[in-house]
This record gives C-alpha cells, structure tokens and sequence, in this order.
C-alpha cells in the first residue's frame, strides 16, 4: 500500500507513523505476554528447588548440601555476567526496533535517525547542561550573568560572602568529558530540528489529546479541521470590525470588582488578587490537540488564556463553586480512577453484584461547547439557590456569582489565524470556571436517571463528560431508560457502551460469572513511555516513577495475575526509557519490602496481594486529602474567601537545576545553613530550608510555539464612542 502511487509524500509519512506505532504496540504486548510465562516457568523451577532443597535436607549431610549451594550460587553468577554482556552489546538494536514514545508524524520530513531519536525522548525531556552550550551558541548572556540572576533572591536574603563563594563556584565548575559530549551533541541535535521547523511554515507540531505524544502535521489541513468544528457546533463566531476586544474585557472585569466590593461581596484586598498583571496581559488563543485514538484525527478546541484578564476570575469561581458540587454530589461523581475500582468493590461487598450484572458507559458528545449559555445560567442560579445559606457563599451575595459568571461567558474572545472570535456557546474548553459550569448542568439533567439506577441498587456515576453504570436490570430496561434521558435535552447527547466487560477512565472492568475483576486498561495510541532517566531533571524525579507506578497497578488490579502482568510492563517501559537493571530492581524490591509483600514478587502469593490491593487501595491519596480540605463547609468558609496560613518556620528557595552546574548546590547550601544559621543563636535557628529546582527548557518549549503574533494578543484598541 505505501507503495502506491495515488498516496503522496504526506499520507505515506501518515501511513508509516500509524504503522509504526501499531506494531511498536504489537511487540511490546507480545514481549509482556512471553515474558510473563517465563516469570510463571522461574517460579515454578524455585519452587522445584526449594522442595528439593528439604528433601536433601533430610537425606544428605552437611557438607554435601553445602557444595550443591556453592555450585549453585556459581552457576548463578556465571548466568548474569552472560546475560549483562548480552544486554550490553544489544541495547542498540532493542532501542532502534522497540521505542518508548514514537511521534505521531502525517507531513513527510526526511527527518535524521539522531532527531527521531531527540523526537521518541518525549516533550518532557530536558536536555543536560543547558545553559553551558546556550551560552556559547549564542551571544546571550554569561554564565556569571546566569547565576547571579538565578541566586539575586538568595544574595537579597543573606549575603554572606563564603555563600557567595559557593554559588560562584558553579560558574567554574567542570563536567564528565561523557556528559559533555552527550550534552554537546543533543544540543546540536535540538537546533537541527528548530531549524528545519523554521524551514517549514506548512508544518505544525503540538502534543496530542490524552496521550501527550508528539504531533507533527500539515498546518492547512489542521485549520480545515478547526473550521469544520465551527461550523458543526455554531458555538463560534468572527468578530466583524477587527477590533481587539482586549481594553474592553479589562474595563468590563474592573467594573465589575469595583460594584462587588462596592456591594461588600469582596474586601479591596481580595479584589486586587483577581486583577491580571498588566505587564504580562494578553487576549486568549485557540489551539487544537489531535485526537490521535480517533477515526480522522479530530481536535479537541482549546481556548489557552493563562495571561487572559479573565483567568483569575474563572479560576477563583471554580474554586469557589467546585467544593460544594463536590460536597452535594460527592456519591455520583468519580474523581479519578481509584474512586471508580472503591466504589465497584463496595458495591460487591453489600452483596450487590452478581451473573447478570451489567456495565454501561456513556460519552457526552462536545459537553463544553453544546450547553447553551442561558440554560447553563439558569442551571447555575438554580444551584446555588437550593444549596447557599441565607442567598449567600461565603461573603458573596448570588447576583455577585451570577454577575462573574455572565461576565466570563459573554466576554469568551480568543484569537486564531490572525483574527478575532468570540465563543457563543457554552463556556471555553480550557477555562478553570468552564468545569464546574457544565458539572452543575449536568447533575440536574441526570437526576432522573440517577434516581431509576439507585432505585434498582445500581452504580451511577461521572467524570466530566463519562458516565459509568452498574445495574442488575434487563438490557431492554436499561436502553429505554437511556433512550428516555437522551429525549430529555436535546442538547445533551450520549453514545452508551453496554456488556460485562468495558472500560472506563483507565481501568477495565468485567464481571466473570459474578465475580468482580479490575485491571488497567491501555489505550491502543497509548505508548510504555516515562519520562527518559537521561533527562536533566532532579533525581528524586526519576526515584519516585517506578514506585508510583507499582502503587497505582496495585490499586487499580483486584487480581495478582494482572498485576504482575502490569509489573513486567513497567519494567519493560523502564528499560525502554533507559533505566539502568539495577535502578529498576532496587525500586521494585523497596516498593515489595515497604508494604510487606516480597512474597508476592517471588512466589505471586494470592492472599498477601489481596491483602496488599485493600490496603493499597483505601489508602487516602494527597489528592482525596485536599479535596477533604476544601469540602469542609464551602458554603458559610469557602477556602478561596480565606488568608492562607504563613508558615514563618519554612523558607522556599528556588533555583535552576542543570547537571552542568548545580548538581550539588542544594547539599552545599544545607551544610552552610546549619554550620551559620540552623545551629546559631539568632532567629534562623528554628526555620527549615526547603530547595525547589527548576528544570531547564524541555522538548515542549523548545519545539512547541502555539501562540499567534504578539501584536494581535496584547493590542489595547481604545473603546468605541
């Protein structure tokens, strides 16, 4: 097929990049899946071993015993020093044939095997000693410019001269000639790319939908896809006088946070905090992610506005208006994933579940952009009519949250190929309040359907825009139930998936004859990526992956088999992102030994892993305990209305973390505050110093620039008489 000549330069690239991915995909299912029966094969030859160890035990004497273990352990050595010089002399080939992360590219590029490689490191990936070989590329500033800038906050705090002595050793400090050379040549390979991208004005490169992959596409061909999405929803339209909205949408937004103070809805303090920087101001832009898991690739509208007069104001009503939501419909809505598999097995342990027990899940088709504005207005007041206290959150009156949130709809502007759009429908994907608007529209028109499914001792449940039902009822009973809640609204519509096994958010679901079983589910456009062990980032980073990753298979799989299924991905992935063996094993051990499971490394012990599951599973996540916090009485003590406490007895400091020079900085700086401040009778004696490193430019930044021209995002048009 690539052969044929009807295809051109462009679809075969498509063609090869699809290909590629599915079998990459393939492969590493296969590899899993054998590598799993050799685990089972090791396990039962322990086991043989370990019997016949006590069998000897009772007829052999000491001695004999004693030898058969020495040859053993010898035999054992020789074996890893074979299969380590095996891994060593093929790395190569593995990497080249097996990725982690491989592009999704429909433009022909002729792109070199170090750029494709560059590419596969993801957009996390930050290349090492950055600011080294940017300093001699360019005619920027110097490293001793560099890092003073970097430490001016600490020089204002305390400047103590054998601190400065320290810091200005890092402007010195020399590099392994491996690291240099490795630093050298991905630099080179990153101005390549942003060199040819420079060359082609046709080409767009943006992160994909979910995934997060690389995307590289044809430029005409996504803004034929952007305008399509327009016409089909009619949520947007062209503003005709090609006017920046940009002056009017400030003076709008000071207006009204000058009547809520007026009106005592907020202090003048608060006001000033929901004030953009006027330094940094500019109108909202629109980019689409593509939808790569998708037939024809559609994209999903985002509208970026993180320095829009009007993010400020959505992010602090969602934080106002999202506690409660979540307070009212705490028991029908699914935070994330370990949520789901909770509550799936606390429907099995009331008895609940059995063999005719059925799933459903639903997609709500383009939510964000499909809810008309006054319905979801009228949805809102109604809201906060049944659930304020005395017409009031907090300090604000309703008519001051309806006013916000009129504002924010009527004032949705954005820019795209180089005109001006205002969003007419519903809210803009993209923006904090948008959320919680189309949440509360949603749990009113769902009340019926909630009611009938817990009416029968079912399962309802949400996560944004994906409906999850368990239920006992007849298939034909359930599909007249849907059929009557799609009737109900025609502008929400849903796509249901009905059967005994489905999956929804990350996890799959089936019932076997009765009998619960939860594993994770991965996307087929899903790739075994982490980020790359090589990327300049902090090595507490790269510690805390393989944990992370062994705890969420661990609340995720009821079963052992597809957790040590899981387990074997992981480590395939690590290895791929080049994790060194022995990283990996000394992580996968700790984890194992920290919840006292080894048993079930070595042997697959059942009962200790459904003891480890449960354990893991209830186990309350950061996440759960901020949304604890903020859903303690968000009505009468929203926590977006209150100070937030200052801890006098911590100290952040920031910095620049680069391998080619602040490697050891956060050590050094410890050991100068205890020997001059910790341990001294002044008052630093009881503060703790907390680093934080910030990581250099990553593969995102570098490639990645969405933005439209400057001039169209920040021009101020003077008001019209």
């Amino acid at each position: 097929m690539l052969n044929n000549a009807a295809l051109d330069k462009d679809q075969r690239a498509g063609l090869i990049s699809r290909y590629s991915k599915t079998i990459i995909q393939y492969k590493f299912d296969l590899i899993a899946l054998n590598l799993d029966t050799l685990e089972n094969i090791r396990r039962g030859h322990e086991q043989s071993i370990s019997d016949l160890e006590e069998k000897l035990g009772q007829v052999c004497p000491p001695l004999l015993r004693q030898a058969i273990a020495d040859r053993q352990q010898t035999m054992i050595k020789r074996h890893q020093k074979l299969l380590e010089h095996k891994l060593n002399s093929s790395n190569s080939v593995i990497y080249t044939q097996t990725t982690a992360s491989l592009p999704f590219i429909e433009v022909d590029l002729n792109l070199s095997a170090q750029q494709m490689s560059m590419l596969i490191n993801g957009l996390k990936y930050v290349v090492p000693c950055q600011t080294k070989f940017s300093v001699a590329a360019t005619s920027g500033p110097s490293i001793n410019t560099i890092v003073n800038q970097q430490f001016e906050s600490i020089f204002t705090i305390m400047a103590v001269p054998e601190l400065r002595q320290i810091i200005d050793a890092f402007k010195s400090q020399k590099i392994s000639k491996q690291l240099e050379k490795r630093a050298r040549h991905e630099y080179k390979t990153v101005q390549s790319i942003r060199r040819l991208l420079r060359e082609r004005p046709d080409i767009v490169i943006c992160r994909t939908d979910k995934t997060k992959a690389l995307y590289i596409g044809n430029r005409t061909t996504m803004a034929r896809k952007a305008y399509e999405y327009m016409d089909k929803t009619t949520a947007y339209e062209e503003t005709v006088d090609g006017r920046s909205p940009l002056s009017d949408i400030l003076q709008g937004l000071q207006t009204l946070l000058d009547y809520v103070v007026r009106t005592h809805g907020l202090t003048d303090e608060q006001r000033k905090k929901l004030l953009p920087n006027l330094n940094r101001l500019e109108l909202a832009h629109y980019h689409g992610l593509p939808k790569t898991h998708k037939d024809g690739i559609p994209l999903r509208p985002i509208i970026a506005s993180i320095y829009s007069p009007l993010t400020l104001l959505s992010k602090f009503l969602n934080n106002l208006l999202a506690p409660i939501y979540l307070q009212v419909a705490r028991e029908t809505t699914f935070i994330n994933d370990i949520d789901l598999v909770r509550k799936l097995e606390s429907h099995v342990d009331k008895g609940f579940f059995n063999s005719t027990t059925i799933f459903v899940t639903a997609d709500v088709k383009d939510l964000y952009t499909m809810i008309p504005r006054q319905s979801a207005t009228l949805a809102l007041m109604r809201f906060l009519e049944k659930y304020a206290k005395h017409g009031k959150i907090g300090t604000l009156a309703i008519e001051h949250i309806l006013r916000m949130a009129r504002f924010i709809l009527d004032s949705n502007y954005f820019v795209y190929n180089n005109k001006y759009y205002r969003q007419i429908r519903s809210g803009a994907m993209g923006s904090a309040f948008t959320q919680v608007l189309a949440n509360i529209y949603m749990f009113e028109w769902e009340q019926e359907l909630i009611a009938y499914i817990h009416q029968h001792n079912g399962i309802y449940g949400r996560y944004i825009d994906d409906i999850f039902i368990v239920t006992n009822q007849s298939l034909a009973e359930v599909q007249l139930e849907l059929q009557k809640a799609q009737t109900k609204d025609i502008n929400i519509e849903i796509t249901p998936v009905i059967g005994t096994s489905v999956n929804f958010l990350d996890v799959i679901v089936i019932n076997e004859n009765g009998h619960l079983r939860t594993s994770i589910y991965h996307k087929p456009t899903a790739q075994p990526y982490f980020l790359p062990y090589t990327s300049d980032h902090r090595r507490h980073i790269h510690r805390n992956i393989p944990y992370t990753a062994l705890l969420r298979a661990a609340r995720l799989c009821s079963h052992a088999k597809d957790f040590d299924i899981e387990r074997i991905r992981i480590d395939m992935s690590l290895l791929l992102n080049h994790y060194p063996p022995r990283f990996i094993s000394y992580h996968f051990n700790k984890f194992f030994e920290n919840n006292n499971a080894a048993p079930v490394l070595q042997r697959l012990d059942k009962n200790i892993y459904r003891h480890l599951h449960h354990n893991l599973l209830h186990k309350c996540t950061r996440h759960e305990k901020q949304l604890n916090m903020m859903t303690k009485n968000p009505v009468p003590f929203p926590t977006v209305l209150q100070n937030k406490p200052w801890d006098k007895c911590i100290m952040y400091l920031r910095y620049k973390y680069d391998s080619g020079l602040t490697t050891h900085f956060p050590k050094q700086f410890h050991k100068w505050w205890n020997k001059h401040c910790k341990y001294a009778a002044n008052d630093l004696n009881n503060v703790s110093i907390r680093m934080i490193g910030n990581s250099n430019r990553t593969l995102k930044q570098w490639f990645i620039h969405k933005k439209p021209s400057e001039e169209l995002l920040t021009r101020l048009d003077p008001k019209l008489n």
